[in-house]
């Protein structure tokens, strides 16, 4: 009996491990490639990389190296942005959004998680990607001590950025784009939202819960025709969050061209919020 049941409890822990493998592929989908718009607006940014020592349960005592694009403003002081993208392709597909970004005022700095680009191998995780941009910031803190230091995140990118905006406290803002609560919810809005599969989700991404301890102003940026991420998801991640906050909904724009469609809000958002760039003309 005492033979069967830890044959049992074998197979049950094999069956949770597919699982959670699985879940994680199908989440981030990391990959080695961009797609060209990415990489030709990638040239002539500088490569950065981050060095440290893992202390999570599935790496610990391993040396962790992260690949990132760094992208300064003239004036050494200017306010200075993590950026964190969302699934599928490595940091150089956000290249584009990434200029905007500097466009309106940053120095920017975005960074591949383990499992993407040039980064160090593994199957990316919830948890390892939060001690992944945990170990950016830090850098950020050491070679940009004199600037003010914003999150960003972008789709998935946004639950890790609201993620490391409330276990951090020393951030000037959280900027995100294209967000949601949690992936449970992600799933509910989804035509498959009436299956029992709650039990089952191993990266909750819990944005919802944690957006209410960032201390700092939070912006929420969404598509109005956003079809990948709802845009009641991004509205449900503001009304969770503490003032000073600000939403901008981008009426005509979708999940991938936020940015462009709603540059002028941007700037406005920004200005309003946290004080960077010039007024809207």
């Amino acid at each position: 009996m005492k033979f069967l049941l830890a044959a049992g409890l074998c197979a049950l822990l094999a069956g949770c491990a597919v699982v959670d493998f699985e879940q994680r592929r199908w989440i981030f989908q990391p990959t080695d490639q961009a797609w060209g718009p990415g990489l030709e607006a990638a040239q002539g940014m500088q490569d950065r990389w981050i060095d440290y020592v893992s202390d999570h349960p599935e790496q610990r005592g391993q040396a962790v190296r992260l690949h990132g694009l760094w992208l300064p403003q003239p004036d050494a002081a200017a306010p200075v942005l993590l950026f964190l993208h969302g699934v599928r392709w490595d940091v150089r597909a956000s290249a584009p959004r990434m200029r905007q970004l500097h466009a309106l005022g940053f120095s920017v700095l975005g960074i591949d998680y383990r499992g993407f680009g040039r980064s160090s191998d593994a199957m990316p995780s919830e948890t390892l990607a939060a001690e992944d941009v945990r170990a950016a910031w830090h850098w950020l803190a050491r070679t940009q001590p004199q600037a003010r230091r914003y999150v960003f995140g972008h789709s998935l990118g946004g639950a890790i950025a609201v993620r490391l905006a409330q276990e951090v406290g020393d951030e000037a803002g959280l900027i995100v784009e294209g967000g949601f609560t949690s992936t449970l919810d992600v799933l509910r809005s989804t035509r498959w939202g009436w299956l029992p599969v709650a039990w089952l989700i191993t990266q909750h991404f819990d944005a919802g819960a944690r957006i209410a301890e960032v201390g700092s102003p939070v912006l929420v940026v969404h598509a109005s025709g956003d079809s990948m991420v709802s845009p009641q998801l991004g509205r449900a991640l503001y009304e969770r969050a503490r003032p000073p906050k600000r939403f901008v909904l981008v009426e005509g724009a979708v999940h991938e061209d936020t940015d462009v469609v709603g540059r002028d809000l941007y700037r406005q958002a920004l200005r309003d919020l946290f004080g960077i760039g010039p007024p809207q003309r």
